[in-house]
């Protein structure tokens, strides 16, 4: 059985509900962030940036970790992941740009510590965060625009893409103003797997 080490609310959403969707059984295994349990030398060993999400194989050996790794290989395992060579690269350019640009720009809004010592830059560093975090929300919607979803069909792409819809509603950006994106979101609350997993962790949408 799978194990998905999670914390509610954090990019580990795109992921479990891909599980979900799955219909596979697997246990989430909650990580308290708050508690410093990603710091804890148990959780080392799955993960030795002591982040989420970290995914336990059936098969044994090391966990897998990072978006980047974990949703290619859900993606293949249940048949949400293109078959086509160029398709494939183009999903791969999109899980590329979500963790290295979109994901880093919130994390200054979120974790300025991680990006200046001195707490009096934090202030500085959350507002460019945040401007940077709510362009690249623009840009996801103009990639959805005339289509229902980021790649041919519904993949692993689509719960990413929601993860990052949510925090744009924590954050408070005027969302609503990202139409495509916005129709997005109402599609992705339309299949229960996402339902299930918005309201197990308390998901503001």
């Amino acid at each position: 059985m799978l194990t998905l080490y999670y914390t509610p609310g954090t990019c580990s959403i795109a992921p479990r509900i891909v599980l979900e969707e799955s219909g596979e059984a697997y246990e989430a295994k909650r990580i308290d962030l708050s508690q410093g349990e990603q710091r804890t030398e148990a959780y080392r060993k799955i993960h030795p940036q002591g982040r989420v999400p970290a995914l336990g194989l059936d098969g044994g050996g090391p966990p897998l970790t990072e978006n980047t790794a974990i949703l290619p290989y859900l993606g293949k395992r249940y048949k949400l992941w293109p078959l086509d060579p160029l398709t494939e690269a183009r999903a791969l350019s999109i899980i590329g740009f979500f963790s290295s640009t979109v994901h880093p720009a919130h994390a200054h809004i979120s974790r300025p510590e991680r990006y200046a010592t001195d707490a009096s830059y934090f202030p500085h560093l959350q507002e460019q965060g945040r401007k940077a975090f709510h362009g690249y929300l623009q840009q996801i919607d103009d990639m959805l625009a005339g289509r229902q979803w980021l790649s041919d069909q519904y993949s692993v792409l689509d719960p990413y893409a929601f993860t990052f819809y949510t925090w744009g509603m924590r954050r408070e950006l005027p969302m609503a103003e990202l139409k495509h994106y916005s129709a997005h979101k109402d599609r992705m609350l339309a299949r229960p797997a996402v339902r299930r997993v918005v309201e197990v962790e308390g998901i503001k949408v």
